[in-house]
């Protein structure tokens, strides 16, 4: 059923906007309901209307990633907080000899993920906070789908400035990197405070009334969380910026995105 329905599915609390569906809502998709809806718009004017196009961005980089590691020779990919299914997941993207798992804590994502990705034996949802990063690496279906003797593609692509400072981000990504193999990569786009301090903090305030807060951090706060990892060219650069596929726009957004390999 469409989120654009009356009704509720029991469980996924309609009257909180809820930050999955405030994503799909700025891509266009239709499971979402009105509160998120109010807080997503609200943003879109805080942005001046980047947040729309910065959402597409970075979409796209998640997918030009993606082909950038699967040319390298990964076939693995562990997609942490993947947020709702949505057009060119990953394992569209990577093809189909590759092996996908998509893990979220959301009971929204879990119930569309089951409902919507089309099951085989290479891709699989979990259903798991990739905040215990030995839950999820020791989940049966993670240890069935994914061998960690050879390279993985860690993905944290716009979820880690949803993670505390308190619950110490550089320390969960450091438990994955350390349960890769060498040759391994780390996707990563996360917001950054230092392009629009105000809007951020604006934006943050409307997060406060969502199912999770938002934490923006510094372009070398998020350079910390590639430790161990070598970042591949451009480096730490916008969304629009990241190897782009013909002409980009110089226009700045809030987030930041880069890839990392690990010898």
């Amino acid at each position: 059923m469409s989120a654009h329905g009356s009704d509720a599915p029991r469980g996924v609390g309609a009257g909180t906007p809820n930050i999955a569906r405030m994503y799909d809502y700025w891509l266009g998709g239709k499971d979402n309901f009105a509160a998120d809806r109010e807080s997503a718009e609200e943003i879109v004017r805080i942005s001046d209307g980047r947040v729309l196009r910065g959402v597409r961005l970075n979409r796209s980089f998640l997918g030009r990633a993606v082909r950038t590691a699967a040319a390298a020779g990964v076939r693995q990919f562990l997609d942490l907080g993947s947020g709702l299914p949505t057009r060119e997941n990953v394992h569209q993207v990577a093809g189909p000899d590759a092996r996908v798992i998509y893990v979220d804590s959301d009971p929204v994502v879990a119930s569309h993920a089951r409902a919507i990705l089309v099951r085989s034996d290479n891709v699989e949802f979990v259903e798991g906070d990739l905040r215990h990063p030995r839950e999820i690496l020791g989940h049966p279906a993670v240890r069935r789908l994914i061998d960690f003797d050879e390279p993985v593609a860690l993905m944290f692509v716009s979820v880690l400035h949803f993670v505390d400072d308190s619950e110490d981000p550089r320390g969960i990504l450091a438990a994955y990197r350390d349960a890769v193999a060498p040759g391994s990569h780390l996707i990563l786009s996360h917001l950054s405070k230092d392009a629009f301090p105000q809007k951020m903090a604006a934006a943050e305030r409307v997060y406060e009334g969502a199912n999770t807060r938002l934490g923006a951090r510094t372009r070398e706060e998020i350079l910390g969380l590639f430790e161990g990892f070598e970042v591949l060219d451009p480096g730490l650069v916008g969304p629009a910026e990241w190897r782009p596929q013909g002409p980009w726009s110089t226009e700045r957004f809030a987030g930041l995105v880069g890839v990392g390999l690990k010898r």
